[in-house]
């Protein structure tokens, strides 16, 4: 097996961000200089300047009218990277001058993400798939960096896939990437930059035609749940989150129910909010604050969505959203009347677990000092977000993602949860996730039988699902049946190179059964996504030397 690389989960995020206008206008995606917004602002138009100055109308857009400068070196990898515009276009360019691992290239940035608030990264595209770029710039730090959880790695990360989850919070009219990976889109991934009206008040068409007459939805009527998913589609992470069987996260819309669509868990023993930068739901719905105020209590309670207060106004703004509810008699001068900065003691921020550089305001609203832990380490036992029934199914899933992450009691729990969910749905049909990653537990419980079983399963419910080719292509090789490994890994790498393990694998066994120029092919495409990748630079180095001779053993 040591030859092979067993593939896996693998879960990438793009860092939070907010909205796309060009020099204080909102374009397409395209670049046809649409505003989105415009029909909104003939009649809002006092709401419509304020929004547009605020980060979630200014999380995504052209790269070029986003340009942040870097020229940095990142000391682990020893790589120079230098982001520069040019003749009207953005150009990251990265540079190593090692004898022993040299590394020259550049890529165009398409798309920015992140409204340079709290930082900004950028999109590029490579043979119709969409990629984060690997450094980040932290607005708190004023620096640039590697991509959060790179941070340390000697090879440049250069497929980090962009999906229709992460960019549904980052930019507007997100599509559906076609079948055979997450990244792979048709054309531009987004309809517009940025976070337009119709995110949150819903399509707009027939009350602009009407003139106003047929009225959009009244958010504030819709049930508590309903009015809350609004918010939390994009302010709701978890610990792990689970995408409900059939659903898609891009597909939501407001006045949905975010629930019908995704499931989100935290550790049963967690305090507050774990750590976590962007998600704070989960942490305000322990504090004393929810608790006794129910559902009266929600994001806008606090948060003005259309606009943020100045810098020198956020204490007394903030303040007086404390003392709406905290308003009996002498309350305001006497309680630390030297402090008025209210968030300083009961919602102190202290570092997050999940983005580098970065700082939590902790919504737990602690009543005394000290602040907050960091990061929490709590495992074991999970439990739904806003105690939402969970099926064994999206449980299991849940632990699935947590045994992935080195908690090894969480893969036994993941095992029996998805076998029970299995028998209960009488095989669970074209759940193609549910088996995959069932025979990944199977799998790495040395079940070899049963996990070759639900990889067929998923495959024939998901003949693109990688996890299970992947990995069922490995068995076969072990068994020797390399023809199967090679067919199946041919499949899996021509539809999705972010799946570096099995265009590792498909040149090994390619080289090892006598096919030259089939293995010398993979690795080229392997390097043409992941340009530093040390495997595959070695061993195309031995074939193309005639050290590693194709076809001995």
């Amino acid at each position: 097996m040591s030859r092979f690389l067993f593939l896996g989960l693998i879960a990438v995020c793009l860092l939070a961000g907010w909205t796309m206008y060009r020099r204080g206008e909102a374009v397409r995606a395209d670049e046809g200089g649409v505003d989105p917004n415009a029909a909104c602002a003939a009649c809002h138009d006092e709401i419509y300047e304020r929004y547009r100055k605020t980060p979630m109308a200014n999380a995504s857009g052209p790269a070029v009218d986003g340009v942040m400068a870097a020229d940095f070196r990142h000391a682990a990898s020893g790589i120079h990277y230098e982001v520069r515009e040019q003749a009207g276009r953005l150009w990251m360019s990265y540079d190593r001058d090692e004898a022993a691992r040299p590394l020259h290239g550049r890529q165009e940035l398409r798309y920015f993400i992140g409204s340079g608030k709290r930082g900004r990264t950028y999109l590029f595209e490579q043979d119709g798939y969409w990629f984060e770029a690997p450094i980040n710039w932290y607005a708190k730090r004023q620096l640039w960096d590697m991509t959060p959880n790179h941070l340390e790695d000697r090879e440049m990360p250069s497929t980090l896939p962009v999906d229709p989850g992460c960019l549904h919070c980052h930019a507007s009219g997100a599509v559906s990437s076609l079948m055979d990976a997450r990244n792979h889109y048709a054309a531009t991934p987004f309809a517009h930059g940025g976070i337009d009206c119709a995110q949150c008040h819903g399509d707009g068409a027939a009350h602009v035609a009407s003139q106003g007459k047929v009225r959009l939805q009244d958010l504030d009527k819709l049930e508590p749940v309903r009015r809350d998913s609004v918010c939390l589609n994009c302010h709701l992470e978890g610990k792990v989150a689970v995408v409900r069987e059939g659903r898609k996260v891009e597909d939501f819309a407001a006045g949905d129910d975010l629930f019908d669509y995704e499931l989100f868990f935290v550790n049963k023993k967690e305090e507050g909010s774990g750590g976590r930068a962007t998600s704070q739901w989960e942490a305000l719905l322990e504090s004393e604050c929810k608790r006794k105020s129910g559902d009266r209590l929600t994001c806008t309670t606090c948060h003005d969505p259309h606009g943020s207060p100045q810098l020198e106004e956020r204490v007394a703004f903030y303040r007086q959203k404390c003392l709406n509810c905290h308003n009996q008699a002498g309350f305001a001068a006497n309680h630390h009347p030297e402090n008025e900065d209210c968030a300083s003691c009961h919602m102190a921020r202290a570092g997050a677990s999940d983005i580098a550089h970065e700082q939590v305001t902790d919504h737990f609203i602690r009543k005394r000092l000290p602040p907050p832990r960091t990061g929490s380490k709590a495992t074991g036992e999970l439990v739904a977000v806003g105690g939402v029934a969970a099926s064994d199914r999206d449980f299991g899933l849940a632990y699935a993602q947590m045994a992935a992450r080195g908690e090894k009691e969480a893969a036994g729990r993941a095992l029996e949860l998805l076998r029970h969910a299995e028998q209960e749905s009488k095989g669970a049909g074209g759940d193609a996730e549910l088996h995959a990653q069932l025979g990944f537990l199977e799998q790495i419980s040395g079940h070899g039988n049963e996990a070759a079983a639900e990889y067929r399963r998923a495959l024939a419910a998901d003949g693109f699902n990688s996890l299970a080719a992947g990995n069922l292509a490995l068995m076969e090789a072990q068994q020797h049946h390399e023809g199967e490994a090679v067919q199946m890994w041919s499949k899996v790498f021509e539809h999705d190179p972010v799946q570096l393990g099995a265009g590792l694998n498909l040149a090994v066994v390619a080289c090892e059964t006598g096919n030259r120029s089939a293995a010398l092919s993979a690795l080229e495409r392997l390097l043409a996504f992941a340009p530093d990748n040390e495997k595959a630079r070695i061993l195309r180095t031995e074939i193309r030397t005639g050290k590693r001779a194709c076809g001995a053993r």
